[in-house]
């Protein structure tokens, strides 16, 4: 990949890079629409598949994480993605106890995620400068599905100077409002019918501001009624909802436009997150 990474340097071929867990849906291939459209048809597009094992503690799904190689590499052919980098293994000496550095950052990884999977982050800047360093990309694309996220790796990107240009493309959803998720697969027909709460609470958000003429609410009382909301579907269990704002991640106590929402919710032992601009 470095080798092919260069190579495309040395020709000025500008490369896009979509990094991702691999079981892929169409949100995923919009991702890889706007990689082709910021590097154009000379440019490279490069797809990461890599279920990375750092980012999961060990009471979660990494051995039940869906895979379908075959599937994904179509997917990625009929899209028009250049590469697809498939490495067997990023940590090959962590077994052994031989790998000990990881990428940390400190400010916008503690709250939301950061506080129900205090190792999540770690794995996923690790794994990310690790990407960086072989795509090389000129831009890296993201979802804002995961909004934390995105916005703890586009910090990270500033603070360690990575020459890349981070692009945060909107959330990709179903008909019905459920934000695509490869987890999504995990739900039976009764998690995924009531899954849609997600969509349905930021919806509720949305309208009591409106309903408020545009004047901010309490945010604890807007939590309170979300809360309920999430509560009505028997097999909701909420882990977390949380307002904030969307460039410092930090918590609001009121509620107006442009505030962002956050929600982690388990459907069965399935955990969906979801997140959007009120």
């Amino acid at each position: 990949m470095q080798r092919a990474a260069t190579a495309a340097q040395h020709q000025r071929r500008p490369i896009a890079f979509v990094p991702t867990m691999g079981y892929l849906h169409a949100g995923h291939l919009s991702l890889v629409d706007v990689a082709r459209k910021h590097v154009g048809p000379g440019g490279l597009v490069v797809v990461s598949i890599y279920v990375n094992p750092t980012q999961f503690s060990p009471t979660e799904d990494l051995s039940k994480y869906p895979r379908d190689f075959r599937r994904d590499s179509a997917l990625c052919r009929k899209s028009g993605v250049d590469i697809i980098f498939a490495p067997a293994n990023l940590y090959p000496d962590q077994a052994a106890g031989e790998y000990s550095t990881y990428v940390v950052e400190e400010a916008l990884s503690q709250g939301l995620e950061g506080s129900s999977r205090p190792t999540h982050f770690r794995g996923v800047t690790t794994v990310v400068a690790k990407l960086f360093n072989c795509v090389k990309p000129n831009v890296a694309v993201f979802g804002a599905k995961d909004w934390q996220q995105a916005a703890v790796v586009k910090r990270m990107v500033k603070d360690l100077n990575f020459d890349l240009k981070l692009v945060v493309s909107p959330t990709h959803r179903e008909p019905d409002g459920l934000a695509m998720s490869s987890r999504n697969k995990y739900l039976n027909p009764a998690e995924r019918a009531q899954a849609t709460v997600l969509w349905r609470a930021q919806q509720a958000a949305r309208r009591a501001i409106v309903a408020a003429k545009n004047q901010s609410l309490g945010a604890d009382s807007l939590k309170a009624q979300l809360a309920s909301l999430i509560a009505a579907e028997p097999l909701a269990r909420l882990d977390y909802l949380e307002f904030f704002h969307p460039a410092t991640l930090a918590p609001a106590t009121e509620v107006r436009r442009g505030t962002q929402l956050a929600m982690a919710v388990y459907f069965g032992k399935t955990r969906l997150i979801d997140n959007g601009r009120i």
